[in-house]
Order: C-alpha cells, then structure tokens, then sequence
C-alpha cells in the first residue's frame, strides 16, 4: 500500500516469455510495453491478452475495470508466449487486488493457467542428434 493507494504486482511465464504486472487503482487504462492494448496487433494476442478481464466484468460487475490501470511489461519469448505470460500475470493480478473467490474458481472453471504459471519449455537438442529425442538411424549391413 502506497499513499496513491493500493497496489499488486504480479507475474506470468509461458515458455521464454516473462511478464510483469502492476495493477493500480486509477480509470481503467491498459497498457502493454507502454501501449494501449487496444491498438495492440496481432488481434489474436490482444484477445488472449483480454480473456481475464471479461472474465472478471462477468463475475464482479461491468465498472470494475474502470477503477484499476494495469500496466504490463512482456520480454522474451514470441508474440502468443507473451500474449499467455501476459494473460497469466493480469489473472492472478485480478485475483489478489479483488480479494474474491467467485473469480478464482470462475478463472479456474474456464483455465487453469488464467492463475496457474504454465511451467513447460522446449527440451534441449542434444550433442550428435538432430533434435532432443531423435536418433541417428542404424544400419546392420
């Protein structure tokens, strides 16, 4: 708690992408990298990047939104990881800043990784093989 008010920090990973959140009370602006989400391409991502807030608008009312600004910051990783990494860090921001457990079960009931770090990467590709699991082919003649 600051003397601005209330503020969540929070944070989402989905492969090589990082993604911090802080969640501030204010009038509703969302930004990404310092860009308003809603001139945010690829649409895809944008629409990824949203599903906690109208999650949220359904559970705790239309308004709620316009009494935070969130503020996200995405490295690494490709355009939908950090479109997840993004989404991930806004559902648990959400959740901790609301204090309400009709929201956690109702993120949970839709997907589990809204507020659950979705842990899996790439396996490494190993030394004298094509990739992580693939084998040289034998021959016996």
């Amino acid at each position: 708690m600051t003397k601005k008010g209330k503020v969540v920090l929070t944070m989402g990973r989905k492969k090589k992408a990082i993604a911090r959140v802080a969640l501030r009370e204010g009038v509703g602006n969302i930004k990404v990298n310092g860009v308003p989400v809603s001139i945010l391409k690829p649409e895809a991502a944008r629409e990824i990047m949203l599903e906690p807030i109208l999650i949220a608008q359904d559970v705790l009312g239309k308004n709620f939104e316009y009494g935070i600004n969130l503020t996200v910051n995405v490295s690494g990783g490709g355009i939908m990881g950090q479109a997840y990494a993004a989404r991930t860090a806004m559902g648990k921001a959400l959740v901790k800043w609301s204090d309400n457990d009709n929201l956690k079960k109702a993120y949970l009931e839709y997907d589990r990784s809204l507020i659950i770090d979705d842990v899996r990467i790439k396996e490494p590709k190993k030394y004298l093989r094509k990739g992580a699991r693939a084998k040289p082919i034998k021959s016996y003649r």
